[in-house]
């Protein structure tokens, strides 16, 4: 956990949490305000970042109320545009714009990433920035994908703010079917060698 991550979350409300639970999390935590320059991704979170497929983000609305939704596309649809910024398209869905309305009202965001063959995760804050296609056109050239099947509205553009890797606990390990169609693949070839064996030797 990176100590810009503390001093962003760790909250006078969760010292006090931290301070009845005994929890050595709270040792030599920085206050609030006091590491004022943001994390740097560094070779580790941008490759586990551009292997995802999917990602969770979650937005507060003027309510108070968090609002959390998943947002995916092939590896690589989250894009790293260096060590403080990361993008990705957002698609046409179900029109409902929750997310969208509560970024005009506070632009902070969470997102969580998981690698759940490996049991990792990144969780990582930050700022969103809403740009139209033709706006950030840069932009848009790194998250265009030709295998997109919905139409591309938007793009979201992410000033990292802070950073941190996650225990494994409680992640259940499952793959996706691109994943295991290596594995399946040499099982059936070995399906077929043994049936074409069965059959010889009940010729024979």
């Amino acid at each position: 956990m990176t100590r810009r991550y503390q001093a962003l979350l760790f909250t006078p409300e969760v010292r006090a949490a931290q301070a009845r639970e005994r929890s050595p999390a709270a040792l030599g935590v920085p206050e609030a305000g006091e590491i004022e320059e943001p994390d740097r991704l560094g070779p580790e979170e941008i490759a586990f970042l551009r292997q995802r497929d999917s990602v969770y983000i979650a937005s507060v609305g003027a309510s108070g109320w968090p609002y959390v939704q998943h947002r995916g596309g092939p590896p690589g649809f989250l894009r790293v545009l260096g060590p403080d910024r990361i993008a990705f398209a957002d698609l046409r869905g179900n029109r409902q714009y929750i997310s969208l309305g509560n970024f005009a009202g506070d632009d902070r965001v969470a997102l969580f990433a998981v690698d759940y063959p490996r049991r990792a995760r990144l969780k990582l804050l930050g700022r969103v920035r809403v740009g139209e296609p033709d706006e950030v056109a840069e932009v848009m050239a790194a998250v265009e994908d030709p295998r997109w099947r919905a139409r591309v509205e938007r793009v979201l553009v992410i000033a990292v703010g802070a950073f941190d890797w996650n225990c494994p606990q409680g992640i259940v390990p499952r793959w996706t079917a691109e994943e295991i169609a290596p594995a399946m693949e040499r099982l059936e070839s070995r399906i077929a060698e043994l049936e074409a064996e069965v059959a010889r030797l009940k010729d024979g």
